[in-house]
């Protein structure tokens, strides 16, 4: 096994800045449309809308756990850095895999939201197929 050195953890920072970036952007998305449901539920009082809300609540959660796994994993990166620093490489190994397997939790959780947004899309194509095919 080759030795873990100071660079290895430090190449995580980028991608997993990204990811945190497309993360965020995620959540302030459905932060939007859900203020957005929130108002034409007060007006229509549709239960269609409480569906959707409910959806965007799952997509919510799955986010914030993506989000908490995605930086407790550059929080491990960076605290491998500093074990490798004052010479701990053994632990820095281990917590380092530790780092990766967060990483790759956040991304199965990805997975995970990325079919329930397609699933609700695929709802809202159907409704529009449908009311075309009614006119």
């Amino acid at each position: 096994m080759n030795e873990l050195t100071l660079t290895t953890p430090a190449l995580l920072f980028s991608a997993i800045s990204l990811i945190m970036l497309a993360y965020t952007n995620r959540f302030l998305a459905y932060a939007a449309v859900i203020r957005n449901l929130h108002d034409k539920y007060l007006e229509q009082m549709d239960s269609s809308l409480i569906q959707q809300i409910n959806n965007l609540k799952l997509r919510l959660n799955l986010t914030r756990w993506m989000q908490i796994f995605g930086i407790s994993s550059l929080l491990l990166c960076v605290l491998t850095m500093f074990l490798i620093y004052i010479n701990y490489h053994m632990l820095a190994v281990w917590i380092f895999g530790l780092a990766l397997i967060l990483l790759i939790v956040s991304l199965a959780l990805l997975i995970k939201e990325i079919q329930i947004s397609v699933q609700a899309l695929s709802l809202h194509i159907s409704d529009i197929e449908d009311h075309l095919k009614a006119k």
